[in-house]
C-alpha cells in the first residue's frame, strides 16, 4: 500500500505540474474563439438591433443607451477574446466576460418566472423551453461558459501565456504561493460567484456577498 500511494502521489504531482501548462490553454482557446466570433458578428451589424434595444437589462446597465450597451458588449467580446487567446491580463478579461455572460443570462436566457429549483432547471437547455405558454429559459451554453471562465479568473492563463512571460520578465514568479488560511483569498472566492448569483438568484447571492465582506474584515476584528 505504501508503494502504491507513493507512486500515486508522484503521478498526481506531475499531473498537477503539467496542468499548469495544459489545463488553462484549452479553456482559453475555446473561449477566445467563441467570444471573439460573437463580438465580430456584432461588429458587422449596422446600428443597434431592435431585439437588443428592447431588452430589459439589470442595473446599472439599464441606465445606459442601448447603443452604448451594444458597443460595450461587442468590443468586450472582441478584445477579451484576443486577450484570452494570448493569455494577456487573463484574470481581468475573464471577469469582464463573466459579467457579460451573467447579464446575457439575466436579460435573455433566464426564465420569466420560476417557483422552485426543479422548475428553474427546466431552462438548462440549448433550445428555448416554453411550457404552458411561459418561457422557461435556455441558459445551458452561457452557464457552461461561466463554469469555464471561473477557473481562468482564479487561476490565470497558465504557463503558456503572456501573463507568465510578464511575471518572468519582471522577476515576480515568487507571487505564486499557498494561500490556505488567507481570509482575503476566501473573500475573493465568495465575491465572484456572489456577484453572479446576485443577478441570477438574489436570495443566494446577497448572503454570499455578505459573507465575502465579513471574511474581508474578519482579520481586523481578531486583532
Amino acid at each position: 500500500m505504501g508503494r502504491f500511494t507513493e507512486w500515486y502521489d508522484r503521478v498526481t504531482d506531475r499531473l498537477r505540474a503539467a496542468g499548469d501548462w495544459v489545463a488553462p490553454l484549452g479553456l482559453r482557446l475555446l473561449l477566445a474563439y467563441e467570444f471573439y466570433s460573437a463580438g465580430a458578428m456584432k461588429a458587422g451589424v449596422d446600428g443597434t438591433p431592435g431585439w437588443f434595444a428592447n431588452k430589459a437589462f439589470p442595473p446599472p446597465f439599464d441606465w445606459f443607451p442601448a447603443g452604448l450597451n451594444w458597443s460595450m458588449v461587442t468590443w468586450t467580446e472582441i478584445i477579451a477574446g484576443l486577450a484570452l487567446l494570448f493569455g494577456l491580463f487573463t484574470r481581468f478579461f475573464a471577469f469582464s466576460l463573466v459579467m457579460v455572460t451573467t447579464i446575457a443570462i439575466v436579460s435573455t436566457h433566464w426564465p420569466e418566472s420560476w417557483s422552485g429549483l426543479g422548475q428553474l432547471w427546466e431552462g438548462y437547455s440549448v433550445s428555448r423551453v416554453v411550457e404552458d405558454g411561459e418561457y422557461r429559459g435556455n441558459f445551458r451554453i452561457p452557464l457552461l461558459f461561466l463554469a469555464m471562465l471561473i477557473p481562468l479568473l482564479f487561476m490565470g492563463g497558465g504557463k503558456l501565456s503572456l501573463d507568465q512571460l510578464l511575471l518572468q520578465l519582471t522577476e515576480r514568479t515568487d507571487l505564486v504561493q499557498d494561500r490556505r488560511g488567507d481570509w482575503a483569498a476566501l473573500s475573493l472566492a465568495l465575491l465572484v460567484p456572489g456577484v453572479v448569483l446576485f443577478y441570477l438568484i438574489p436570495m443566494a447571492g446577497i448572503p454570499m456577498l455578505l459573507f465575502a465582506v465579513g471574511a474581508a474584515f474578519y482579520p481586523r476584528f481578531q486583532r
